[in-house]
């Protein structure tokens, strides 16, 4: 008798394993992600963002390090999966500028997805790519 509850204990070990493994990670945003971003093709940047989910907002930092800068806004439709992000952050010449990026997520099913979309801030627009790390 105490062999099959041994067995059925072990049983239940295994299957309590495989349903976490389709365990639902959390919200699709958090992670690092990195990528570019640029004006044109042959004019790329290599950026880093931390996002953070606290349980009502999605929070994080560009680029961290000395010179990084606190995203302002982040949503996320996910009957569409696109994103929106604001950050105030410095442009190329150190003056404040206000960032605004749209883009979509692919490859949601996957841990590296990825999110591409375009930014602006000021007259300057360009493109960017970053990836979940």
């Amino acid at each position: 008798m105490h062999l099959k509850g041994a067995g059925f204990l072990c049983l239940l070990f295994v299957l309590m394993l495989a349903a976490s493994s389709f365990a639902q990670e959390g919200h699709p945003l958090v992670g690092v992600w990195y990528g570019d971003w640029g004006s044109t093709p042959a004019q790329r940047n290599q950026i880093t963002v931390v996002m953070s989910y606290d349980g009502k907002n999605v929070t994080g930092l560009v680029n961290p390090g000395p010179e990084s800068f606190p995203l302002k806004l982040v949503t996320l439709d996910s009957t569409k999966w696109t994103v929106h992000i604001e950050a105030d952050g410095k442009d190329a010449k150190g003056a404040p500028a206000h960032f605004v990026g749209d883009g979509k997520l692919e490859n949601i099913g996957s841990y590296h997805r990825t999110l591409t979309g375009s930014w602006n801030y000021g007259a300057t627009k360009g493109d960017f790519k970053i990836k979940r790390d």
